[in-house]
């Protein structure tokens, strides 16, 4: 039985992370309302904004031309991934000068277990400080964070959210229910969405005082599964083992620029989107036995289709299961606007655990299809690995399968979702 924790754990969390960056490698946008856009286009979305627009109203998600209503003033600015990604690398450097980092949890979030020596208040609040003037020394001010510090991750990361910006909260586990019932909603607990929120309002549960006053057994069956009872036993303080994950997916989307949203110029977004997961794919050498495509129209349809096969790696399968699916559902109407793509690559097995077929069979499970010889996947495989060495020496994009749109090579680099840090070699991928 596990047994309540003391202060285990410290959890950084960088303020309107993006945003900040941008400011920091601008001085001219300092002080200044900034959006970080995806692409150049009163109909995309702000992906994260400075704290000076965040006073208008603006946050993820809004839309810029709602955002432009709000603060007429507003910079958007065109994310810029790769220096995002050196700014993380470089944070976590520093902060690992203070103390070492446990996990990586997103781009902009680090977690650290305290020693028994710095779990004293006093202690982990000298080390938040020693960590926020390391990164303001050796990143810039104007790249800051919100620092929490309490008994287990969970309850450290709920912390850094209390203060911000520039915050540092210490919860101590006596004070934990008095303060979180007074400082929040439940919605401002980690993994409680809008979704989750309506589930726990049809059970009657409005208020942080509600939760606290669930047993674990209630707890579990509100939330459905076993991460409601892992909750109830996170604001008691308890440090539970976090749970095991494994790598299920890989996959690329894009929000497409209005230029390049005619199928004729989309399909190159979608072979690059494809070719950089393939590439991907090999480099952490797994295979993949199924393939998705999704495309949203600016009509507000979506097309999807999943192709099965049989594990493979090289890139021309999948961009043959590309064209077929191209050609089955984006050239019947030359109408179509392309708004945003995403293609998955899943079923995946490590190569170490991708058995050959005993006697070559076809690499397609579809009789009317092109079968090649077991050669031929070599030959493929091998041309694909080829290309991958060529382009991380220099530089992405300088051997392409097929061409990309006139519109330009901005589309095709790497981009950050919040749980998922590129690592640096994806640049040139």
């Amino acid at each position: 039985m596990f047994s309540p924790s003391p202060l285990r754990w410290l959890y950084l969390d960088f303020n309107s992370y993006f945003a900040s960056v941008e400011q920091q490698l601008n001085p001219a946008l300092r002080g200044r309302p900034v959006a970080v856009v995806p692409v150049e286009s009163d109909s995309s979305c702000a992906i994260a904004a400075s704290y000076e627009a965040k006073a208008y109203g603006i946050k993820t998600g809004t839309a810029i031309w709602e955002a432009r209503q709000l603060c007429p003033d507003l910079i958007c600015v065109l994310a810029r991934h790769d220096a995002y990604v050196d700014y993380h690398h470089r944070a976590v450097a520093e902060i690992n000068r203070h103390i070492p980092v446990s996990a990586v949890c997103s781009i902009d979030e680090v977690a650290a277990q305290l020693m028994r020596n710095e779990a004293q208040p006093e202690a982990a609040r000298r080390i938040a400080l020693s960590i926020k003037a390391g990164l303001a020394d050796n990143l810039g001010p104007w790249v800051r964070c919100s620092i929490g510090i309490a008994a287990n991750r969970f309850l450290a990361k709920v912390g850094a959210d209390l203060q911000k910006p520039d915050g540092l909260t210490i919860l101590m586990p006596d004070e934990v229910e008095a303060r979180l019932t007074a400082a929040l909603k439940p919605t401002d607990l980690p993994g409680i969405g809008r979704n989750m929120e309506r589930r726990l309002r049809r059970q009657g549960i409005y208020t942080m005082a509600d939760i606290f006053a669930l047993d674990r057994k209630q707890m579990r069956r509100v939330w459905g599964s076993i991460w409601g009872e892992r909750i109830y036993y996170y604001l008691r303080g308890f440090d539970l083992p976090e749970p095991v994950t494994q790598r299920r997916t890989i996959g690329h989307s894009h929000v497409l620029a209005p230029s390049l949203r005619p199928p004729w110029q989309a399909i190159y977004v979608v072979r690059r989107l494809t070719l950089k997961a393939a590439s991907r794919l090999r480099r952490m050498d797994y295979y993949a036995q199924r393939y998705a495509i999704s495309i949203r129209l600016e009509d507000g349809r979506r097309l999807f289709e999943e192709m099965r096969f049989r594990p493979a790696q090289d890139s021309m399968t999948f961009l043959e299961m590309l064209q077929e699916f191209w050609e089955r559902h984006m050239l019947r109407d030359r109408g179509m606007l392309v708004k945003k793509a995403s293609v998955v690559l899943y079923g995946l097995i490590h190569a170490s655990a991708c058995q050959n077929d005993l006697f070559d069979p076809p690499l397609y499970d579809a009789p009317d299809r092109a079968v090649p010889a077991s050669e031929d996947r070599r030959k493929m495989l091998r041309l694909s690995l080829a290309l991958d060495k060529i382009n991380s020496r220099f530089g992405r994009d300088s051997v392409l399968i097929g061409m990309l749109p006139s519109a330009g090579r901005g589309f095709s680099g790497t981009k950050i979702a919040f749980t998922r840090i590129p690592e640096l070699a994806e640049f040139n991928e």
